[in-house]
């Protein structure tokens, strides 16, 4: 089978030849249909991510497909059965085995791009704004790098969960996606964040995924006992937060690792992913997906993602 892999640490990844894996004690082999990328899948082909597995191995974290072959001691899956699985790594790939205890099956009404787009973006967006911050109905979110895979799905949340929205991109086209998302005001990258969050009366809950001169601004226009979310650096820089700021504002800065969950809470990204699945139902989110792309073209997909040049999530279809 193809799969996009690293092959040895420090190596670049590579589209290439590989044996179908066969799934061994409580695995499951996915037959995948589509695989989400994400800023993370970067992050590993470098060797700085948190979660880095020893090469080799395949990237792509978050897939969708159609259960192909079952191991031992498997008795609540089938062969057949449509699913998402949250797995980390192996999604770049024609197939994939992974632990069942991992996999989701998919309601009829979502289709296998929209199953591998939704789990991560909004899986952290709810995670975070819902569990982590409580985000209320009528108190204010401040959603920077907006039009991005995470960025976009917090707008779209936050308004469903009654908030008002302030969303910063950077450029028109980028703010207009998010405008569509539901974001009541927009600020460009270009203008002064902290000046024009404050002007609209101040953020109650901060989601930030650019870090860096970005977060410092935000923390500034934040109200007293505001939230603030940091949910990734994609701006290259990690902030030093002052804490007699913390003091004198009552502020709380709140950690919000979606992974880690699996770990220790598993039961939060159940219960998280059956209240997504049911919104996806009912119509009232949708996954915003620039790119859908082949296998043969990941690197390509990985590169779109590296220069900002796509909106909401990329997706490759095996």
């Amino acid at each position: 089978m193809l799969a996009y892999r690293i092959n040895s640490k420090g190596a670049k990844a590579e589209l290439c030849d590989t044996p179908v894996p066969q799934p061994g004690e409580g695995q499951v082999r996915v037959a995948i249909r589509a695989c989400g990328l994400n800023f993370a899948d970067l992050l590993m082909q470098k060797g700085t991510y948190q979660e880095t597995p020893e090469a080799p191995f395949t990237l792509g974290m978050e897939v969708a497909g159609i259960v192909d072959e079952i191991g031992n001691n498997v008795s609540n899956i089938k062969p057949g059965d449509r699913v998402a699985v949250f797995s980390g790594q192996g999604g770049l790939a024609e197939f994939g085995v992974f632990d069942a205890d991992r996999l989701l099956p998919l309601p009829d009404s979502l289709n296998f791009e929209d199953a591998a787009a939704m789990q991560i973006a909004y899986g952290t967006g709810h995670v975070a704004l819902h569990h982590r911050a409580r985000l209320q109905p009528g108190e204010t979110l401040l959603v920077t790098g907006a039009a991005g895979g995470v960025g976009l799905t917090a707008v779209e949340l936050g308004k469903l969960m009654g908030a008002t929205v302030i969303a910063q991109a950077r450029g028109a086209e980028k703010l207009a996606v998010a405008q569509q998302a539901g974001a009541d005001h927009l600020i460009d990258a270009d203008e002064d964040l902290r000046a024009r969050v404050l002007a609209l009366g101040g953020a109650d809950v901060v989601y930030d995924a650019i870090g860096g001169d970005v977060f410092k601004a935000a923390f500034r226009a934040t109200n007293p006992e505001g939230r603030l979310l940091p949910i990734g650096f994609a701006g290259g820089e990690v902030p030093q937060i002052p804490a007699n700021h913390l003091l004198v504002k009552n502020l709380t800065v709140i950690g919000v690792y979606f992974g880690a969950y699996l770990k220790f809470r598993p039961d939060i990204i159940q219960d998280s992913f059956a209240t997504l699945f049911r919104w996806h139902a009912e119509g009232r989110i949708k996954p915003h997906i620039s790119h859908t792309l082949p296998l043969r073209d990941a690197a390509q997909g990985m590169q779109l993602l590296k220069e900002r040049k796509s909106t909401g999530k990329i997706v490759i279809t095996p």
